[in-house]
């Protein structure tokens, strides 16, 4: 069994201190990372979170001597070379967001002396990104699904031609906090910064993501089966390491916020319910995190309460679109269930007839298969419908399992 990789953080408190005093940072790494390691396998030491971006700009000119520090004082101790040194950004340090390929960072001279650090020392950019807030400050359905990994349009990049087909692809390309748009192209946004700032060999990581399960009254999108769908099909699609457009077969690594709630935490609901535990042990939902296997998840209207619930059963057929459905929504489900990681490659039994109607049915239902086949996994915006008439033709065969 793997042995969980962990992080370090130094509070924002201290990076005066660890800027001005390597007694003081060689005090800190000696307490706070070699007590324990190796028996925590630290691999990465983050110096405050998200000081880029605060309105403090004298303590984020102390960020990087506060790094440096603490990187030599690793060094002292022969592990420079196995636990890196970086810091944590929202995603206000872009200066630019649209389109996803033009990314580019603000912040001036401290964010070009960060990167030259990180590049230097080979450690990781460490970034926050949150779909949540974007669908909250634009809470149309397709916003939602386009958070969700659920079928929708895409939204394409004009300069590349490509369509990202979820938020999270298009997040990690590009990285701002502000527009929706470059939101929904992560991967490609930060790629692109980095790229444009001379720095594409640094690594991409995740600090942060995730979706609260409950929040105040007059909070968007803040429910248990938003957070399943974001969370469980963020796994997935981790898992199935398809990548992202610009990076594929790369998955990014990544920390889901949070392992349990923050009950202490000021401000609104939200804030205080993203855990996907309880204090108990128990699952506050169920994402698949200790299994291998790949289970999309959909986000549903909550049905009315059941004084005992039954489980979805499973809906043994093949999933179809339903007739007179448009060849928008079908390319839209086509794209969909293709950039889950089902395989969608030319030249297959079932390529010919080479037109929408033919590929989308084919994958389609090949996501249905390959997924816990209840009836919601057979949906896809209401166009499609599971039937137990066989599509098969000449020698292609369409999958069905019925256990």
């Amino acid at each position: 069994m793997e042995v969980a990789r962990k992080s370090r953080n130094t509070s924002n408190g201290d990076i005066p201190a660890l800027a001005s005093d390597p007694n003081f940072a060689e005090n800190w790494a000696n307490s706070n990372v070699l007590a324990f390691y190796p028996a925590s396998k630290i691999i990465v030491v983050t110096v405050g979170n998200e000081v880029v971006t605060l309105p403090d700009q004298n303590l984020a000119s102390q960020l990087v001597p506060a790094m440096q520090n603490v990187q030599n004082a690793l060094n002292a101790a022969s592990l420079g070379g196995k636990i890196k040194v970086s810091t944590v950004h929202s995603m206000a340090v872009l200066s630019q967001s649209e389109p996803p390929s033009a990314g580019a960072f603000g912040y001036g001279d401290t964010m070009k002396g960060l990167l030259q650090f990180l590049s230097t020392n080979g450690a990781p950019l460490m970034i926050n990104p949150y779909p949540f807030f974007a669908y909250r400050d634009d809470p149309r359905p397709e916003t939602k699904a386009f958070c969700l990994f659920q079928p929708n349009a895409g939204r394409l990049d004009s300069n590349t031609g490509i369509k990202y087909m979820n938020m999270w692809d298009a997040q990690v390309h590009f990285y701002t906090y502000i527009h929706v748009y470059a939101l929904m192209c992560l991967s490609t946004t930060i790629h692109s910064a980095l790229k444009a700032a001379g720095y594409k060999d640094v690594e991409i990581v995740v600090a942060e993501t995730g979706w609260p399960y409950k929040g105040d009254s007059n909070e968007v999108g803040t429910n248990m089966e938003n957070a399943k769908a974001y969370n469980g099909n963020l796994i997935n699609r981790l898992r199935s390491k398809v990548g992202t457009p610009l990076m594929p077969g790369k998955s990014v690594d990544t920390y889901i916020f949070a392992l349990y709630d923050e009950d202490m935490k000021l401000g609104p609901a939200s804030e205080r319910s993203f855990g996907l535990f309880k204090p108990d042990l128990s699952a506050t939902y169920d994402v698949n995190l200790a299994k291998t296997t790949q289970t999309p998840t959909r986000s549903t209207n909550p049905a009315a309460p059941t004084i005992n619930p039954v489980p979805s059963p499973v809906v043994v057929g093949w999933c179809l679109p339903r007739p007179g459905v448009s060849d928008a929504q079908l390319q839209a489900n086509l794209d969909y269930a293709c950039g889950q990681g089902i395989g969608c490659g030319p030249g297959g039994a079932c390529f010919e007839p080479a037109t929408v109607a033919s590929h989308a049915a084919y994958a389609m239902n090949l996501f249905y298969q390959s997924s816990s086949r209840n009836s919601g996994d057979c949906d896809f915006l209401q166009t499609a419908a599971v039937t137990s008439t066989n599509p098969s033709y000449g020698s292609c065969a369409y999958p069905v399992w019925s256990t």
